[in-house]
């Protein structure tokens, strides 16, 4: 039988981070295995707030690369059969009433046990299973019941889902057992910690794919980071496209010790996947980044300013802070000594305006003065850019353009009051 796994996540909001990296585990598994990776919505209503969690599930994994299999499902959708099976279940002497609802027989001895295919054998004492409500006396159908129902339904192979769930899994397993139904085969992933040892929440910061998304995190290095939280292909190799990690993942490689989210790892690592990028499609992210975080700049200047940067910063939100000054006049700060006064008229006199021939004479002017050429830059670039680290000074100046440039130095000189926008 082909390998078929499911997502199924509860439409209660953006969706977390944790849930984001069960589900590029399930689709991995199956991609690996040739099969098929399917996404189920577990709501119990209609409400607007539903309909708006379920695009937002659907967009977070589409920004990221995770598609899915056939049709959008919704547990909803398949209520009546639960009760139709709850019934049955009645009727054969599986189950009871109890006050209006139905309650499936648990066992009272012996155990519930099962292959995992991360944790190895478990066992669960069925002492310690209570007889399970399979439909509440409103006649709506619990998750643990409804949710091994839809498996079944489904088709689906093996369910791969967070530690939270071992607890469940002896619950549904009996439940398919008295429904006549085949058992899938689990296996429950480790958690995600985060840096101070408890599990990844919001304690920690960034938790959706939408709050790493306007961090400036790309959705390859995300994917690339997060398939390495559980998993590893060997003690060495780090970075990996989707394809690679598709041929390479495999369940044995898969540990159940909990895995702790490295920020600075994610940092360094969405750093190498830009400047791996090609500059046309770099600028292109760049582009679309700013637009969605509602930045109106200048589309022909960011692309200039692109091949400045991509070596620099390690996530797209950093852009901003290191070279807003670009496209609006920094604060203007008095700068001390006479470099000022003489870098207008070396700067004035150099046409056509160009970082070569700014480099020129800027050097030309740091040894006219004495001065070492990182003494002599260094109050040019405080004087334009308003910070003591910048993109390249002398191409920074030549996106500037001459007039903006002579005006932030002359401001800066006299300590005066900031300008208007430089774009």
């Amino acid at each position: 039988m082909s390998v078929r796994v499911r997502f199924a996540p509860s439409p209660t909001g953006f969706l977390h981070i944790g849930n984001v990296h069960t589900a590029l585990f399930n689709w991995l598994f199956a991609r690996h295995e040739g099969g098929e990776s399917r996404l189920r919505i577990e709501n119990t209503d209609t409400s607007r707030e539903v309909a708006e969690a379920t695009e937002q599930i659907q967009e977070s994994l589409r920004w990221l690369g995770l598609d899915w299999d056939g049709e959008l499902t919704f547990q909803l959708d398949r209520m009546e059969r639960c009760r139709e099976e709850a019934q049955r279940l009645l009727d054969e002497g599986h189950a009871y009433e109890d006050e209006g609802a139905i309650r499936i027989r648990m066992p009272d001895e012996g155990v519930t046990g099962w292959t995992d295919l991360i944790r190895g054998h478990i066992e669960y004492p069925n002492d310690k299973l209570e007889d399970l409500v399979a439909v509440r006396a409103d006649g709506r159908p619990t998750y643990n019941f409804a949710s091994p129902i839809e498996d079944w339904l489904d088709g689906i192979t093996h369910v791969l889902r967070g530690e939270d769930h071992i607890s469940n899994t002896p619950k549904q397993i009996r439940i398919l057992e008295a429904l006549g139904a085949p058992l899938p085969e689990y296996g429950h992933l480790a958690n995600i910690l985060g840096d101070d040892g408890r599990k990844l929440s919001k304690r920690h910061g960034d938790v959706t794919v939408e709050e790493f998304r306007a961090d400036g995190y790309i959705p390859e290095a995300l994917f690339n980071f997060l398939a390495l939280l559980g998993w590893s292909y060997d003690d060495k190799t780090t970075v990996m496209s989707r394809e690679e990690l598709v041929e390479r993942f495999t369940l044995d490689r898969v540990g159940a010790s909990p895995a702790v989210f490295d920020y600075a790892k994610l940092d360094w690592l969405n750093g190498v996947y830009l400047r791996a990028l090609p500059l046309d499609e770099y600028a292109n992210r760049l582009v679309t980044y700013l637009r969605e975080q509602g930045y109106d700049w200048d589309e022909e200047l960011v692309r200039r300013a692109a091949p400045l940067v991509q070596e620099k910063i390690a996530t797209l939100r950093e852009f901003p802070a290191f070279a807003g000054f670009l496209f609006a006049r920094p604060e203007a700060t008095a700068v001390d000594g006479a470099v000022l006064p003489a870098a207008a008229d070396a700067l004035g006199a150099v046409e056509p305006f160009e970082s070569d021939r700014i480099e020129a004479a800027l050097r030309e002017l740091a040894e006219r003065l004495g001065l070492k050429p990182r003494d002599a830059f260094q109050p040019i670039r405080l004087a334009v850019t308003g910070s003591s680290v910048s993109p390249g000074l002398f191409e920074s100046l030549e996106l500037l353009g001459k007039e903006e440039s002579l005006a932030r130095i002359a401001g800066s000189g006299r300590g005066g009051p900031s300008g208007s926008s430089a774009r």
